[in-house]
């Protein structure tokens, strides 16, 4: 029997509060150029586990913190984007106060080297998520200013799991000391590739009870650490048909997914994560060519649990990167790709840069206006990521 480490799902979510981005293949790693960043300054940093900024900010509930937002601030907050560095983040935030930033492997290292992050987080209007992926070993942003961590497959073949939780504990601290608030990470992925393949030693194990109860105790030390930890790939590429990097990938049927790759989801949702939707088809569950991130049945899969056996999901859901990988940019360019995936019900759209913020707001603000995107479902993802901020309590 699987160790339990769920807890009360709203506590975590207010508790709380990379890759190229989630898949850790260099097939992403596109490498913007770097901005100049300026000096570090004095600037109030945002404390994204109580939602205030030098304590000062109050909590808010949900209809008065609607009432804040114009309509393109509440679109803006469903956006989390990649950014070059220090000078870079302050400029999208200053002018269109998108949700969240990206810190990637083509960011510059001087805007966490100098925790340069405060002075972002000044020009925003809402307190920012601030991501990374940083799962240790080959998928690490950090090792150069933390030191490096095993991946996860060594981790589990030669650590307990209460180890592991300590090990999390003490990244999550290191991450949070620079100013990231959520990882992309633990890899809930059950996989018997090789190491060095898409998933492969990103993956605890081929057992889905092993990998649930790592990554269950990797998530845990996250969050004690003050992160949102956002499990990844729902609803799971572990054994699925390649690296959806480079192309379309389709996992086994839905129904073969039920007794290995959903069961740590089914068991982790309701801990107090956050959950990344891949770029995976799925036989009998997606439609042909929609892959899971952009697909309204995989969406309500996860958010309601019918159909897998497990608890409603009522937390921030993220899609993997939307600009860098082809099993999305073989189809859709980014506003459309963003506008897909809110559509389908994600929470949160993530991709690597900062260029087409103002082009995908102005498409968003369309399809709201066209009623092809609801403004009821626009504010219920706009409360989910600000409960995960811990800025709506109420």
């Amino acid at each position: 029997m699987v160790k339990s480490t769920r807890v009360s799902r709203a506590a975590a979510l207010v508790l709380g509060l990379g890759m190229l981005v989630s898949c850790g293949s260099n097939a992403t790693d596109t490498e913007p150029s770097p901005s100049a960043s300026p000096s570090p300054s004095a600037a109030p940093e945002h404390d994204l586990v109580t939602g205030a900024r030098d304590q000062t900010l109050p909590a808010h509930c949900g209809a008065d913190f609607l009432a804040s937002l114009t309509g393109r601030q509440k679109l803006a907050q469903l956006l989390n984007v990649g950014v070059t560095g220090t000078a870079d983040a302050v400029d999208v935030v200053r002018k269109e106060q998108i949700g969240g930033i990206f810190i990637g492997s083509w960011t510059d290292e001087s805007m966490l080297a100098l925790k340069q992050v405060p002075q972002v987080e000044a020009v925003a209007k809402v307190p920012l998520m601030v991501s990374i992926d940083e799962e240790g070993g080959r998928v690490s942003r950090v090792a150069d200013l933390l030191g490096e961590d095993p991946p996860p497959r060594t981790v589990a073949e030669t650590m307990t799991p209460e180890q592991t939780y300590e090990m999390a504990l003490e990244r999550g601290r290191g991450l949070r000391g620079l100013g990231i608030t959520v990882d992309y990470a633990p890899v809930v992925d059950v996989s018997s590739q090789p190491a060095n393949s898409v998933i492969g030693d990103r993956s605890f194990s081929d057992d889905p009870e092993v990998v649930t109860e790592y990554a269950g105790e990797y998530a845990r030390g996250l969050r004690d650490a003050g992160l949102l930890p956002v499990i990844k790939h729902f609803p799971g590429h572990g054994a699925a048909s390649g690296d959806s990097h480079t192309g379309a990938v389709t996992t086994p049927p839905l129904d073969q997914l039920q007794t290995r790759d959903l069961v740590p989801f089914r068991e982790l949702v309701d801990t107090g994560v956050g959950v990344m939707v891949g770029h995976l088809e799925v036989p009998g569950l997606t439609a042909p060519g929609v892959p899971a991130s952009i697909s309204p049945a995989a969406m309500n899969l996860l958010r309601t649990g019918t159909g897998y056996g497990a608890p409603p999901f009522d937390g921030p859901i993220f899609t993997d990167d939307l600009s860098g990988m082809r099993a999305i940019t073989d189809k859709l360019d980014t506003p459309q790709a963003v506008a897909a995936a809110l559509t389908a019900g994600a929470d949160v759209a993530l991709w690597l840069t900062t260029d087409e913020v103002p082009e995908v707001l102005d498409h968003l603000e369309e399809l709201v206006a066209s009623g092809k995107l609801s403004q009821q479902q626009v504010d219920d993802s706009v409360l989910r990521v600000a409960r995960a901020k811990g800025v709506v309590t109420c």
